[in-house]
């Protein structure tokens, strides 16, 4: 099966199809749609269809990596993993899901020389589910969650999301908090559940929540000070990850709001910069995710993965000075 075959049934010319597996950005919607099923139909992958999982191929790993720095993480915990195999894993940098209106992902899984693909943070549409079975690409999925799952989705590993918004809202309740800032990016797309829908229910059950929104790379201060300014308003900030908390407790301390005197400030995810600052967060178990998503895909391969189809693992809360 060649991209000419491919081409002839989807209608387009082979540089359209190189375009729609390789820079799937530059081609429309419908044309990238066509492309996929075109080559899921003909079970149609780039590179050779002989090599196995396992013996010395390629395993795919797409995520958002210049957006979150924490799927480096997530990475490593493979890298090492890997080291006690002969498997090859190469990053392909995605948009994250937040900042797109439509981040279903279908293309990925033809690209060249792939025999196992692991995606994070990103949800895959129906197209590239149904290429990935045609083709038999093993395909595990790590922090995703379709809002309308696709049939027999592909096994996912989580962090319970919810749980550690639980955890957050139990420790500042102690500490006196009932009213507290929840400060995230905007989410333009409504075709996944993010993980800071997941971590507001949890943090919900007990205190009230209000809701700030800025852009990853803007300064959140003047919203997070109009909130905070509110009569009976929020006393504590829990953002969606430490570096939104950093980043405003920078600007409340250069405002001259002291933390945690004045309001504490709670991160998500825990690494080297909450532990210098001394930020309460929730630590989740990153390098774990990622030996668990390529372990599963190994089982994929071998056919021995069993029942398996979610693991979910447990957050843990990190307390520091910052409450």
């Amino acid at each position: 099966m060649t991209i000419y075959t491919v081409a002839e049934r989807a209608g387009v010319s082979i540089s359209t199809v190189s375009l729609a597996i390789n820079a799937p950005h530059r081609v429309s919607e419908e044309t990238r749609a066509r492309v996929v099923a075109a080559a899921g139909a003909l079970g149609y992958r780039t590179g050779s269809a002989t090599a196995r999982v396992g013996g010395g191929t390629r395993v795919a790993v797409a995520a958002p990596f210049s957006t979150y720095s924490t799927y480096f993480r997530r990475f490593a915990g493979m890298l090492v993993r890997a080291r006690e195999t002969a498997i090859e894993l190469t990053a392909h940098d995605l948009d994250s899901a937040a900042s797109v209106r439509a981040p279903l992902l279908d293309a990925l899984p033809a690209r060249r020389g792939i025999e196992g693909l692991i995606v994070m943070g990103v949800p895959l549409g129906s197209a590239a589910m149904r290429a990935s079975r045609e083709a038999a690409l093993p395909l595990v999925l790590i922090d995703v969650r379709r809002a309308r799952p696709v049939g027999d989705d592909a096994p996912v590993v989580l962090v319970d999301d919810e749980a550690g918004g639980r955890l957050v809202g139990e420790h500042l309740r102690e500490r006196g908090h009932s009213r507290v800032i929840y400060l995230g990016e905007p989410q333009l797309s409504r075709d996944y559940i993010s993980a800071g829908m997941l971590r507001m229910q949890g943090l919900s059950e007990h205190v009230a929540i209000t809701r700030v929104t800025s852009a990853l790379d803007a300064d959140p201060t003047p919203a997070l000070l109009a909130a905070l300014s509110k009569r009976d308003g929020p006393t504590a900030i829990v953002a969606n990850h430490d570096e939104f908390a950093s980043r405003a407790w920078r600007g409340l301390a250069t405002s001259g709001l002291s933390v945690p005197d004045d309001v504490a400030i709670v991160g998500f995810d825990d690494g080297p910069l909450a532990d210098g600052l001394g930020l309460t967060t929730v630590r989740q178990p990153f390098e774990e995710s990622g030996r668990v998503a390529l372990d599963l895909l190994l089982g994929i391969a071998a056919g021995t993965n069993g029942p398996v189809r979610r693991v979910d693992l447990v957050p843990s809360l990190v307390v520091r000075s910052s409450t």
